[in-house]
């Protein structure tokens, strides 16, 4: 029996609304594109503040850009970014209808794994781009973005397959692309777990839409 692929996704926010929300991320952008806060602010090319829509009402959220997004000042371009790409076309969602960010805006020299403190200073801009777009569904990426949404000690194995809790949004925690690249046999899960928050959006679109809610 030959695999079906998804039905498309419903995205389930009007023109009007994502056009609003994007009109009040980008004064936060701009101070983001400001900051020399920390010390990562004197090795950036760019500041990597986000991209994508608040449509789908799904927000994946990363550690921080490497080498291509600090080129090219986007979030997820590189490898790890084509293989979350073809991680989202096969769970039938399109990288345009959600927004994709990291908790750290600028790169890490080397790609070296930001630091406490660099974390907990960007932290402001993070928080601001959630309140701003208001997420149904948090995804996070990698073991360092689900401890900042969720601090504890337990293990991505442990973390991922069920529905956290981020300040009331379900969130799924996964694999980062860049682990997958590195173990392919991740892939499997990672893509269980795309396909979960998918589920939980729907659920959320249907069950406002049956409620009369825009």
């Amino acid at each position: 029996m030959e695999d079906r692929p998804p039905p498309p996704f419903a995205a389930f926010r009007s023109d009007d609304v994502v056009a609003a929300v994007e009109a009040a991320l980008s004064p936060i952008a701009a101070q983001a594109a400001r900051c020399t806060a920390c010390v990562l602010a004197e090795t950036r090319t760019n500041v990597v503040f986000g991209s994508g829509s608040a449509r789908s009402g799904i927000v994946f959220i990363g550690e921080a850009p490497g080498a291509n997004e600090d080129a090219q000042g986007l979030p997820f371009v590189g490898r790890s970014g084509q293989l979350l790409d073809r991680l989202l076309a096969e769970t039938g969602i399109a990288r345009s209808d959600v927004y994709i960010c990291n908790v750290v805006k600028c790169r890490p020299p080397g790609n070296r794994d930001p630091r406490p403190e660099e974390a907990v200073t960007c932290a402001p801009f993070l928080r601001a781009q959630l309140e701003t777009l208001k997420p149904r569904v948090l995804c996070a990426l990698g073991l360092h973005a689900t401890r900042w949404l969720l601090p504890g000690k337990e293990p991505m194995a442990k973390l991922r397959g069920r529905v956290l809790e981020y300040r009331a949004i379900p969130t799924i925690a996964t694999y980062h692309p860049a682990a997958i690249l590195r173990s392919p046999g991740l892939k499997a899960n990672a893509l269980a777990d795309l396909k979960r928050a998918r589920a939980l959006a729907d659920d959320i679109a249907a069950h406002e839409s049956g409620g009369g809610r825009h």
